[in-house]
């Protein structure tokens, strides 16, 4: 066969490939977290030349390779609570459920199933850190995230309240002035204590804090605390020793362990939050640390891959955080179905982490991240092979007439 056609048809399959590869791309263009496959053609006779090949001459081109090109696609809010998008280097890490391989992703496109695990919709689950006990740990080894839904909240006893109120600077001595708050024992029952203020004098308020007798059982001691509130000249509280107020309550008529409760009269800052001026005695505004049980409402994908659990009380609590891993050379990987990838021996070992840390990108919740694929550069990718595939053709058929004409010589 004439070298010409042994090369033209090496051009015919590198040009049909990089078509095929063009093919792939455009098929992906709307494929959440795909990265694009860029070709790169190699000339035969200098790899011929090369090898110091004793075979006969060898000319033409191959494809060299093909290489995902891992750049950052842009993120594009969604509102789902289970997308997830990675800002910057690194992998979603999965385990495939039937087999127990270990697969890399960037597709975010997340739910969760019947049974509360985080999965992709091809149904691998996404690896990360679980809460044990209430506490969520990411030193250990990662497991498939889950989140039953029989989770339940316990419910926390208060031990800590502020109130904030103004008390009048004009009111006649004798006057008073109540603060109600809603605290929770440790079976998560309600209870409202009530801070009652007398003034005495001039810049001086007594306080007695007391709970509703049935609450109590009978015969328990009321007030729970008592004492006195003194203001300075311009209406600041003038620091008492100590300045917190302990309220115990020692028994509960409904059963619960008893409680001991810190009233705080300065905020985080160190400023009162209780003053002394001209205006209306009123309360604005009360906090306290305790809660009620509660059963799971939602689940979400919260800041930076935290799995946060959503309870029927309002309160939010983050039970697992997905795991991440960066790979030196994701380039190296074998790409599978479900825009999912596998280590190869050429690549370097995944290093696993939380995310935001070493190499390691953030996640946006919220979010997917969209193909690389550049539908411009993509059509005029495939007019260049498709000319390519032309011109080899080309080649072909009149080296075919070459030989019908030396032939029609001979005869």
């Amino acid at each position: 066969m004439p070298l010409s056609f042994s090369t033209a048809l090496s051009g015919l399959t590198a040009d049909a490939t990089a078509i095929n590869d063009v093919s792939q791309n455009l098929a992906n263009l709307n494929t959440t977290g795909y990265k694009n496959l860029q070709v790169s053609f190699e000339d035969l006779v200098n790899q011929s030349l090369s090898a110091l090949s004793s075979a006969l001459p060898v000319s033409g081109s191959t494809i060299a390779q093909t290489t995902q090109q891992f750049s950052q696609g842009t993120l594009e809010a969604t509102g789902g609570a289970f997308d997830a998008a990675i800002q910057g280097g690194g992998f979603f890490v999965l385990s495939d459920p039937s087999t127990g391989a270990q697969l890399f992703t960037r597709q975010g496109n997340f739910t969760v199933d019947s049974s509360g695990n985080l999965v992709t919709a091809a149904g691998q689950d996404v690896m990360g850190w679980n809460a044990v006990g209430g506490k969520l740990a990411t030193s250990g080894p990662a497991s498939a995230i889950n989140v039953p839904p029989t989770l339940t909240y316990p419910g926390v006893p208060t031990a800590n309240m502020t109130l904030s109120l103004n008390l009048n600077a004009n009111a006649a001595v004798g006057s008073t002035f109540s603060s109600p708050i809603q605290v929770f024992d440790a079976q998560g029952v309600a209870h409202t204590l009530t801070v009652t203020y007398t003034e005495t004098a001039a810049n001086s308020w007594d306080y007695a804090v007391t709970i509703p007798s049935a609450d109590v059982p009978a015969g328990a001691v009321t007030p729970l605390a008592s004492g006195t509130l003194n203001f300075d000249g311009t209406g600041t509280l003038i620091p008492p020793v100590p300045p917190t107020v302990d309220i115990p309550i020692p028994a509960l008529a409904d059963g619960a362990s008893p409680m001991d409760v810190t009233w705080n009269l300065y905020d985080a800052a160190g400023n009162p939050t209780i003053t002394q001026n001209t205006q209306a005695s009123s309360n604005t505004g009360n906090t306290q640390d305790g809660s009620q049980p509660a059963q799971l409402s939602s689940v979400s994908i919260g800041a930076n891959g935290a799995v946060v659990a959503h309870f029927s009380n309002g309160t939010t609590e983050n039970v697992s955080q997905i795991e991440l891993a960066s790979v030196l050379n994701p380039d190296t990987m074998t790409q599978l179905n479900d825009n999912t990838y596998a280590i190869t021996g050429a690549t370097g070992t995944p290093v696993f982490g939380v995310p935001g840390t070493g190499a390691r990108g953030t996640i946006t919740p919220g979010s997917l991240e969209t193909s690389t694929v550049d539908i411009a550069t993509e059509f005029t990718n495939l007019l260049q092979y498709e000319r390519g595939y032309q011109a080899n053709s080309k080649v072909i058929t009149t080296e075919d007439q070459v030989i019908q004409q030396t032939l029609a010589l001979i005869t």
